[in-house]
């Protein structure tokens, strides 16, 4: 029956979107954000945002304090902390202290065979969330950034990265530049460390991080060609297409590839579709599966299938 009780306000509160911000809606959002459950408050909290319902400001905050305090008896998983921050930013909220507490919440529960941190999400929306704030200086916002960039899990680390783009700055250029360079045993930050700075420099990061395609690590050769690849620079094209004419003969091209195909421009897949027809069959094959990516464009994947059928590629995957 409980069960049943909270599954009902949860539809209550997701129905209340359609229905016009109204004395009526803001009082049931005002209650659901009180409610002892998460997960009602968290669902009043993503209704509210939804509505933009910038008047219960207030009670988000409120609400957060309350399950913060209480930590996971109140909020297992962190759910509802997680929407009312989400939240607030969604807002516009601009006072830092609730974020910077997020930030450094860190909430431990029971799994089995011992126990794991559950306010990973809350810290990386904190984060994100501090540079709207207004009330702290930029010099405070950017250590408390940094700090991020040294958290225990990835996840708040690639959002430190995303958050310091979003502050730009040649200082932030910098603070980038000397995280790719010390490097993260998880090549995923690196990635975002490297596409932060790619996005905020253009082509005149492109250079640094084609460096990256040379790495020792596959991992992070991958991640330095798909990043150079979206970035959709005429630039980046070209050192992939340079890098792969040096790579191929030690068999470290297929990320090179890759990011060719995401580039999505006519030079690289023309670049592809060459490799395809006049390749021997490992680079070929290479090219095929980085193609595939364009299955759903009629007018490449005819070139595809016409070029394997022509040249009877012992391909895996049907054409």
């Amino acid at each position: 029956m409980p069960n049943r009780r909270v599954e009902e306000q949860l539809e209550a509160l997701k129905a209340l979107g359609g229905s016009g911000l109204n004395d009526t809606s803001i009082q049931a959002l005002r209650k659901g954000l009180g409610d002892r459950v998460n997960v009602v408050a968290a669902r009043a909290a993503k209704t509210a945002s939804e509505m933009q319902a910038r008047a219960l400001v207030p009670d988000l905050v409120q609400s957060f304090a309350r399950l913060l305090e209480r930590k996971r008896d109140a909020d297992p998983q962190c759910w509802g902390k997680n929407a009312i921050a989400q939240a607030l930013k969604e807002l516009g909220y601009a006072e830092s202290s609730l974020f910077l507490k997020g930030l450094q919440h860190v909430q431990m529960e029971p799994v089995w065979g011992g126990q794991v941190d559950t306010a990973i999400t809350l810290r990386g929306i904190c984060a994100l969330a501090l540079v709207q704030c207004t009330d702290l200086p930029r010099r405070e916002i950017l250590r408390c950034l940094v700090d991020a960039l040294t958290d225990p899990e990835a996840r708040v680390r690639v959002d430190a990265a995303r958050a310091l783009e979003e502050m730009n700055g040649e200082e932030v250029v910098l603070l980038l530049r000397l995280k790719a360079r010390a490097g993260d045993k998880e090549a995923a930050v690196t990635g975002q460390v490297l596409e932060s700075l790619l996005r905020l420099q253009g082509d005149e990061g492109v250079p640094f991080v084609a460096e990256f395609l040379r790495s020792d690590a596959e991992d992070i050769r991958v991640e330095a060609a798909l990043v150079l690849g979206s970035s959709r620079l005429a630039s980046a094209t070209e050192v992939l297409i340079e890098t792969w004419r040096k790579q191929q003969k030690l068999g470290r091209g297929s990320g090179v590839l890759r990011g060719l195909s995401v580039s999505r421009q006519e030079r690289a897949i023309e670049f592809l579709l060459d490799i395809l027809r006049n390749g021997c069959e490992w680079e070929a094959t290479e090219a095929f599966a980085a193609l595939e990516l364009h299955k759903e464009t009629e007018e490449v994947w005819a070139r595809v299938r016409e070029i394997v059928s022509e040249r009877s590629l012992p391909v895996r995957t049907p054409i």
